[in-house]
């Protein structure tokens, strides 16, 4: 069987992307990184990369003159790789349209919040202002609308009175690197697609996202 191959796209300290790296180290992800690409090219992100023996690739979007000539050369580098699948991990840059549709049905994202609840920024601090029982992370794929696409699982967390947005967000960051790998493997073996904007796992469409509780 051949390796699937993965480009992942980082902003920052790259947390997700360790676990995903450790993940394809230790056979559980039946694929390989091929390189880490990061519009931050100070992120930590590319450090981890490079201590993986993976190709870091800092592509600094001040540098172009807009949004289209930044995503046109950071779809030409990405397609160098030839990548079966697309993560974003931790990646601050909102992608346009093209882009994405460039990579439908093959491009995935993690974002911490219970979607379609707290979309964008600040997802800890809104959740505790709303006196939410439950707070956690979602993998979807992705469209062109922000945080939109089809939600595949989603790991959750009981929010405690006690929680800080710093502390929930610690332990929201401890479901999503379960669940991220998780959710990576099946698109790599194959079990895992998207078809009409609908989430197909082994071979049955899923009505609702997998939850799965710490």
């Amino acid at each position: 069987m051949t390796q699937a191959v993965i480009v992942a796209l980082i902003s920052g300290r790259g947390s997700n992307l360790q676990a995903v790296i450790d993940a394809t180290q230790n056979g559980a992800i039946p694929a390989r990184i091929a390189a880490v690409i990061s519009n931050e090219p100070d992120a930590a992100g590319l450090d981890r990369a490079r201590r993986a023996g993976i190709e870091a690739i800092a592509l600094n979007h001040r540098q172009f003159p807009d949004r289209t000539a930044f995503e046109a050369e950071l779809r030409s580098c990405i397609d160098t790789f030839q990548p079966d699948l697309l993560i974003l991990a931790g990646f601050m840059r909102i992608l346009g349209a093209a882009f994405v549709q460039h990579y439908h049905s093959r491009m995935l994202n993690i974002h911490p919040s219970l979607l379609p609840k707290y979309r964008g920024l600040d997802t800890h601090a809104r959740a505790l202002a709303a006196n939410e029982s439950w707070h956690g992370a979602s993998v979807h794929f992705v469209t062109a609308e922000l945080d939109g696409g089809p939600v595949i699982v989603q790991g959750r967390v009981p929010v405690l009175d006690s929680d800080t947005p710093d502390s929930l967000a610690a332990r929201v960051l401890q479901q999503e690197h379960r669940i991220y790998p998780m959710v990576i493997s099946w698109f790599c073996e194959g079990r895992l697609r998207c078809q009409d904007n609908q989430v197909v796992l082994d071979g049955l469409p899923l009505t609702e996202p997998r939850i799965m509780d710490a």
